[in-house]
């Protein structure tokens, strides 16, 4: 499936969209005051020790202290089985530990850490403190798998120094281009190694390529028809990398001159706000509800105005079916990760389930996130995970709405009539005034005027104060004061 490339840079942030067949699939935004941690080394210091937990706090420089779990911890996880050793067997209070962010701050939690360090080139991935070779999950045929770990086997010299994971991208790589991303990761461990030793605590070691490189050497494959760049420099410096380690993609890349802002031209920024919402309509009528918590995303499909089907089942099956492409593009635009639960539409007959299940499974095999799928639960529930290694779109593009505090509704009108009537109630009996002014929004000044003025005459006769109103234009409806005169 060819897939075009589009890269927006401005000096405060780079946007890189994936499209296939003229539709937004993927969408990436880095801040330029907040470059992506993932795959930055630093040198830390252990601040804390949790045995309990079996993990630890590490202080690397950022505005909160990072997490790393005994799993990550290379000691830990090459001990024996028969002698496996515990947090605070290998770590304690002030010991300085070098460390790479395996998973960015994601809301109130800090970056996820690990010991165990792993350098991306294009087509491998070196772990220099491990011998072991692996092969993307991705490359399920076992005899493909056998076949890349020999041929690698016989590149590399018999006294190698670490091991590797075989990308998907290396199945075809020439040999010349795998020795090249040998030495070149080789050469960025010697560097990463030569700074160590120098490095301050909570320090930045060795920071990851940019989102443009990290594209390049990443994302672009033989099913990539274009790379197009928005900033010459940008186009420059991505030439000039790609010469060096990804020389397949240096005839992909353009510099995009055109009047019309790139993202424009593509209706990008048209799908960012859809990304936004949280109503998804589709094509055939029917619709997607997507409500984000903190623990997990849920998806709700209505059959909304489709009524093409033969019957109410074969709605409702065509439906699901297009909810399940639907789903699984959303998932991959809106960056959606952990625990995702999704709502379709009821169906009585076994074979459609079977079907829509497949068609979710077909659909998510694209991503390049790593997905499972756990089938309908007993209420008729699909579960499934998607790996989280960054912010979803959201987070990184919105705040909570200050008016609703994030809840995504705010009190009726005549909700804080009634509160305002019992703060009055509490200040007449805790202060000495001669009246009480009420200052809130002109909607709630409004009800105390008309429907609750009874209320209100009552209130200040059982007080003994006279009450006085005034409507604040700047006030959000949930907001009140009242003054003691």
């Amino acid at each position: 499936m060819s897939e075009d490339i589009l890269i927006n840079v401005t000096p405060q942030e780079t946007r890189v969209a994936i499209i296939e067949q003229c539709i937004v699939q993927e969408l990436h935004i880095e801040r330029n005051t907040s470059l992506g941690l993932v795959g930055n080394i630093y040198r830390g210091r252990v601040c804390r020790v949790l045995p309990g937990m079996q993990s630890a706090f590490v202080e690397i420089g950022l505005q909160r202290a990072a997490f790393l779990h005994v799993a990550d911890v290379l000691e830990c996880a090459n001990s024996d089985k028969d002698k496996e050793k515990t947090i605070q067997e290998v770590l304690h209070e002030g010991q300085p530990i070098m460390v790479q962010v395996i998973k960015e701050p994601i809301g109130t939690k800090g970056a996820r850490l690990t010991t165990q360090v792993s350098i991306a080139g294009r087509f491998l991935v070196y772990l220099p403190q491990q011998q072991h070779i692996g092969v993307s999950q991705r490359i399920e045929d076992e005899a493909e798998r056998e076949f890349l770990k020999e041929r690698l086997l016989k590149l590399l010299p018999e006294n190698r120094q670490g091991g590797y994971i075989i990308r998907t991208m290396s199945e075809t790589a020439t040999d010349d281009e795998l020795l090249a991303d040998v030495d070149y990761l080789n050469k960025v461990w010697s560097n990463i190694q030569a700074a160590s030793h120098g490095a301050a605590d909570r320090s930045l070691v060795f920071q990851d390529l940019s989102l443009p490189m990290r594209v390049l050497r990443d994302v672009v494959n033989e099913d990539t028809d274009r790379v197009l760049v928005d900033s010459r420099e940008t186009y420059q410096k991505l030439l000039e990398f790609g010469q060096h380690y990804a020389i397949g993609a240096v005839k992909k890349l353009e510099h995009y001159q055109g009047e019309r802002p790139l993202f424009d031209m593509y209706h990008v920024e048209q799908e960012i706000e859809r990304a936004m919402s949280r109503k998804v309509e589709m094509k055939s009528g029917g619709y997607l509800i997507f409500d984000q918590t903190e623990a997990l995303t849920t998806v709700d499909v209505n059959t909304g105005g489709f009524v093409n089907g033969r019957s109410l089942a074969d709605t409702i099956f065509k439906t699901n079916l297009e909810a399940s492409q639907c789903i699984a593009r959303q998932l991959r635009l809106r960056n959606l990760g952990g625990i995702i639960i999704i709502d379709f539409i009821d169906m009585d007959e076994d074979e459609h389930r079977v079907a829509v299940l497949d068609e979710l499974k077909r659909a998510l095999a694209k991503d390049r996130a790593r997905t499972g799928i756990s089938g309908f639960s007993a209420l008729g529930l699909v579960e499934m995970t998607r790996k989280r290694t960054r912010e979803s779109l959201a987070h990184i593009l919105c705040e909570p709405c200050p008016a609703c505090q994030g809840r995504g509704e705010i009190k009726t009108a005549q909700t804080i009539c009634y509160e305002i009537l019992r703060e009055l109630l509490r200040h007449a009996r805790q202060f000495t005034a001669r009246e009480l002014r009420v200052l809130a929004s002109p909607k709630v000044i409004d009800l105390l005027l008309d429907e609750e003025s009874q209320s209100l005459a009552n209130l200040s006769d059982f007080i003994g104060k006279p009450v006085s109103l005034q409507a604040e234009t700047q006030y959000p409806q949930e907001n009140f004061d009242i003054i003691l005169m």
